[in-house]
């Protein structure tokens, strides 16, 4: 056993934290009447062994105290005024060590006068008298050492010491063997103070993690996101949280604990937040889970429209632990999610999903003699308006058309959004082909009035084919499939009409998927070639530059014409990849031809929304040495058409570089004379629909000069395409302001020896003289 009691620092194994100890200094500093008491006791002690003895040291004592005393009460004064301001644990210390000071300081005198009474006088009432004082002093100060362990060393060091020197140095042979007895008395006094200060301390540090528990627990519970109770055996609630609250609606400060399940929902009833009847069932749900005749979730619904999924887990002690979840919000995503996965999220129409369950019942009907057709809708110019105007006007249109679908079925019928701007009528029953046909009609005409979106005036027409059940299909996919075919050749024929399935369309799609699959083989093995079409000028009947037009030969069908393999080249995607391809390969080619020969080359719509063309170009020019001034792309209309600004971004580049920009094939489609002057065109090429009947009709004489004249004016080549015949060239010479013609008078298409052997021949092209040039 050691006499030096360990520091609370020592307890715990590190230093005390200052929530902890700055209360332990603070108790040193509270008792002011126990030091008050024991003022007037010692004062009065040392005074009467004065009295007795007519000592004066004894006096001397007794001033001494005195004015430690006064030095004692004005720091406790002290400590009171900056209590508020000690946050630390190195402020405290310094407060702990003067209060140690004084009451070393007290002490000391008080085991001075013990050891004068022994040392100065003989008069046994007088050490009587000091030396029970100074023990019952010690004694009753010595619980009063919880709030420093070194007050007990101080006490020990500074009454015991003088006491024990005073009985061996002036007593007799009976005060040294009291001796004996009185070392281990302070050692057990010693000892029982720092048990006592242990004992306490732990109760201290023990109170004070309880109360941190409590406190954490009390913040987790408060701030979870579900509603938490737990009732006892007796039905009544013993722990509930703020968040509880909130969910049953009830007011923050009603106190739910002790409440019972009725008790709890009467509060829901007087809140608003439950109807009698709900109220009921509530109280009915918890009191069968708290008597353990269920344990299953359950759902409220509040007033508000909210709700609750109450999840219940019964305890050992026969109480029951609730968690309140609000569910609301989950409720609403998983009805969204199941909306969405059944009805199309732009424009509310069914889906897939929807149209084929009720494809499939539909189907399961047709063995009582109903019958149902398939009405499969594509808009013809969708694609124009979303490029034109762009995609949220096109989702603005596809959802007006939508709701002009939804007015113009029966009741029975189903309108779904199949994809894009497909969308499938189911009409059910039908009774015969006129009935289906007029339908194909009305939305025919529904969908071909002009809309109004986001104030500008749109139109589009449709295409629809038609399949019935269970005629051309004994499933939803092959009656889909069966209308689809319809579809495209509705599209395929004059849009803006319906077409009926017929067997023949389906030998029609197996066509079309072999060309498909015989067009990427093509690519991946790069069979495609270019030939070439001379240009010529008017009056000198000199080429000027070559069109490099695609070729195609198949190897079992022979050479297939572009106009039926382009189009769906450009479906596919890969219509991209071919330009890339016949790019390249007229710019090497004419790289090799001679000096001032130009090459015009197409590029189709689809390369400027989908790539970087002058970023091609020059690339394409790098790689083949050929001059940017010896380059000529041709464009359509349709080109123009589509995102105008980056277009003109694109096509001013190109001019940048030095390359020729022919707008080609004018005349057709859309025309419009502002294309002249809003983009930089370098050359006008006039349609060949503009020469088939020229010699005959003077209408179209006067509309080729009046275009002609107008691309001249404003400072471009005008060149026109289709010439076959002399008199189409002599009426065209006649217009001063055509320089170049384009036809089969001046040769068909070569390939690209024949064309280098013309060209290097470098004499005028005269009509009908290509075959023997070349």
């Amino acid at each position: 056993m050691t006499l030096v009691p360990k520091s609370p620092e020592a307890l715990e194994g590190q230093e005390l934290p200052p929530e902890i100890y700055i209360p332990l200094v603070d108790s040193l500093y509270k008792e002011g009447r126990t030091l008050l008491v024991g003022f007037f006791m010692v004062v009065g002690a040392m005074l009467v062994t004065f009295w007795k003895t007519g000592n004066p040291l004894l006096l001397g004592c007794a001033g001494a105290f005195i004015l430690i005393a006064g030095i004692r009460a004005h720091e406790m004064r002290a400590y009171a005024a900056v209590r508020a301001a000690i946050k630390t644990s190195a402020a405290a210390r310094r407060w702990e060590h003067r209060y140690v000071t004084g009451a070393a300081a007290a002490l000391g005198v008080l085991g001075t006068w013990c050891y004068l009474t022994f040392a100065s006088t003989f008069d046994p009432f007088a050490q009587l008298v000091a030396f029970s004082i100074t023990i019952a002093y010690v004694v009753g100060i010595s619980g009063r050492n919880f709030g420093s362990g070194r007050f007990v060393i101080v006490q020990i060091l500074s009454v015991g010491v003088p006491m024990v020197a005073a009985l061996l140095l002036y007593g007799d042979t009976y005060h040294r063997v009291f001796t004996v007895f009185l070392v281990p008395f302070f050692i057990a006094v010693a000892f029982i103070c720092e048990r006592l200060r242990r004992t306490l301390l732990d109760a201290v540090i023990s109170a004070r993690e309880v109360k941190l528990l409590a406190d954490r627990f009390d913040t987790a519970l408060n701030n979870m996101p579900h509603g938490l109770c737990m009732f006892d055996a007796e039905r009544r609630i013993v722990v509930a949280n703020q968040q509880l609250n909130e969910q049953l609606g009830v007011p923050p400060n009603l106190d739910l604990r002790r409440l019972n399940p009725a008790q709890l929902a009467e509060s829901c009833v007087s809140a608003g937040m439950l109807s009698e009847a709900d109220a009921e069932r509530f109280v009915d749900e918890l009191d069968a889970r708290l008597s353990g005749g269920a344990n299953e979730d359950f759902l409220v619904e509040l007033q508000s429209g909210r709700t609750l999924e109450v999840t219940v887990q019964p305890m050992d002690n026969g109480g029951m632990v609730a968690l309140i979840d609000d569910i609301t919000e989950r409720k609403l995503a998983e009805a969204k999610i199941n909306h969405m996965a059944r009805f199309d999220a732009l424009t509310g129409l069914p889906n897939r999903t929807i149209l084929r369950n009720r494809m499939d019942a539909a189907l399961g009907e047709t063995t009582s003699g109903i019958f149902y057709a398939i009405h499969f809708i594509d808009l013809d110019q969708f694609k124009q308006v979303n490029d034109t105007l762009g995609h949220s006007r096109g989702d603005m249109l596809l959802q007006a058309v939508a709701d002009r679908l939804r007015s113009t079925v029966r009741q029975s019928d189903v309108v779904a959004r199949f994809g894009g701007d497909e969308f499938v009528v189911l009409q059910t029953p039908v009774n015969d082909i006129e009935e289906a046909s007029a339908l194909a009609d009305r939305i025919l005409q529904a969908v071909g009035t002009t809309y109004n979106i986001d104030g500008n005036e749109v139109a589009v027409s449709a295409s629809i084919g038609i399949a019935f059940a269970p005629n051309d299909g004994g499933d939803a996919d092959q009656l889909l499939r069966n209308a689809d075919m319809a579809l495209y050749r509705a599209k395929s024929e004059s849009r803006d009409t319906w077409r009926f399935f017929k067997p023949e369309m389906e030998a029609h799609a197996r066509a079309r998927r072999t060309l498909e699959l015989d067009l990427r083989n093509a690519l991946a093995n790069d069979a495609f070639e270019v030939y070439y079409q001379p240009i010529v000028d008017v009056r000198s009947q000199r080429i000027l530059a070559c069109e490099a037009l695609l070729r195609w030969p198949h190897p079992e069908r022979g050479m297939i014409s572009p106009a039926e393999f382009i189009p769906v080249a450009e479906e596919m995607g890969i219509i991209t990849e071919i330009d890339k391809r016949v790019l390249r390969k007229a710019c090497a080619d004419c790289e090799q031809w001679p000096d001032g020969i130009r090459v015009a080359v197409n590029l189709s719509p689809i390369q400027f929304s989908r790539t970087n063309v002058p970023a091609l170009i020059r690339e394409t020019l790098v790689a083949t040495g050929l001059a940017a001034n010896r380059l000529e792309v041709e464009i359509t209309e349709t080109t123009l058409l589509q995102d105008t600004i980056r277009t003109r971004a694109a096509l001013h580049q190109l001019q940048g570089l030095g390359v020729r920009i022919s707008l080609d094939d004018f005349g057709t489609k859309y025309s419009s004379l502002s294309y002249l002057h809003s983009f930089p065109l370098q050359k006008v090429k006039i349609d060949q629909s503009f020469v088939q009947d020229l010699a005959a009709n003077e209408r179209m004489q006067t509309l080729l000069r009046g275009v002609a004249r107008l691309s001249a004016e404003l400072g471009m080549r005008v060149a026109v395409e289709g010439v076959e015949t002399e008199e189409q060239l002599a009426l065209i010479a006649a217009e001063d302001c055509i320089d170049e013609v384009q036809g089969f008078l001046f040769g068909r298409p070569l390939p690209v020896a024949a064309i280098r052997q013309l060209l290097f021949a470098a004499t005028p092209l005269k009509a009908g003289k290509v075959e023997k040039v070349a």
